[in-house]
């Protein structure tokens, strides 16, 4: 399989954040409709994907303009004495004092090269981050809240009772949900893996363009979800001298005793289909459990590292369609955690 990086820069709000599972379940649609952009037509590849991925998307990851870090990841999964061992000479409150300043750092930068080693990595706080993808950091005043890479607020919805075509009480009532915009100008990365045998970069860029049109998840109808792909370029695959350890780009079901050791944040999946399945009689899939992005595992064996994707695809979730697989796979980074088993 081939790396690749897909930039994309948002053109409004996303009510469904751009995670990879989310991604990948996209990209089928567009295969769906458009059986060009696989080799043999989607159903043949959505049957051996539980064996062989014929594409790994990873979560969509900021972008910067630093000469030395091309790009921001989540800070890893791991106890914060792993990242941040406390100082001997500091007396027990100011070694707290000093964990509590470090949690506030929630990102990781990374070089082109995707190279890991956490002794040597720089973290930044969400304002530090903006200030580097956009150059400087703007507040209008004082009581202003620090700015961020991304921000939450509300959006605004009303139902349409379409016999008196007003509002009311009950389901005709106005509601609100939580949306999500970046800052201004913002460039995000895509990572994918490709199986060649079944797609090029080309078709992939096709169906992720046609996404970025469409509009990405919730309230994509009303104007949600929209980017535009700005172009794409080949990766070498991460590499490590000695690995110990992977790190994922989005989240992942691992697979069963592969691991010695894990560091994650639980995500629960509550997922639902899209397109016509939306209107079918139960669009909903059952829920999947998965390790977030950021996750650390430590692989038992030293094949670990023969693949470049850990993990697995996740299959009955669907009463509505058997064909239906979640991408339980995840693209990662291998480094040295050097933590005794």
């Amino acid at each position: 399989m081939k790396l690749y990086e897909i930039t994309i820069r948002p053109d409004g709000w996303f009510g469904t954040p751009l995670k990879g599972d989310t991604v990948f379940g996209h990209f089928c649609w567009q295969a769906a409709y458009d059986p060009g952009l696989l080799n043999g037509g989607l159903d043949k590849w959505i049957a051996q994907y539980p064996k062989q991925p014929f594409a790994v998307f990873s979560s969509a990851w900021p972008m910067l303009s630093d000469a030395s870090s091309r790009y921001a990841v989540k800070k890893p999964d791991i106890p914060v004495s792993f990242l941040f061992p406390a100082s001997k000479a500091l007396g027990r409150c100011k070694q707290m004092e000093e964990r509590k300043e470090k949690t506030k750092l929630k990102w990781m930068l990374l070089a082109e090269n995707l190279s890991m080693t956490l002794k040597d990595a720089v973290y930044k706080t969400d304002r530090e981050l903006a200030s580097l993808a956009v150059g400087k950091v703007a507040s209008r005043n004082r009581q202003e809240k620090p700015i961020s890479y991304t921000r939450d607020f509300d959006q605004q919805h009303n139902t349409i009772n379409r016999s008196t075509m007003t509002t009311g009480l009950g389901i005709f009532a106005p509601y609100e949900q939580l949306g999500m915009c970046f800052i201004p100008n913002a460039e995000l990365a895509l990572f994918i893996l490709i199986d060649e045998d079944a797609t090029d970069i080309e078709r992939v860029c096709t169906g992720i363009e046609r996404i970025g049109k469409t509009g990405f998840g919730r309230d994509a109808s009303t104007g949600g979800g929209r980017f535009t792909a700005c172009g794409f370029k080949e990766l070498a695959l991460p590499a490590a001298k000695t690995p110990d350890a992977c790190y994922v780009l989005s989240p992942v079901v691992p697979e069963k005793g592969a691991y010695a050791a894990s560091y994650f944040t639980p995500f629960v999946r509550f997922g639902k289909h899209g397109d016509t399945l939306a209107r079918s009689v139960n669009p909903f899939k059952n829920p999947v459990i998965m390790a977030d992005e950021g996750a650390v595992f430590m692989p038992k064996e030293k094949n670990g590292f023969a693949k470049p994707y850990m993990g697995r695809a996740i299959t009955g979730v669907s009463k509505s369609d058997e064909r239906t697989v979640v991408q339980g796979y995840a693209v990662y980074l291998p480094f040295r955690l050097e933590v005794e088993r």
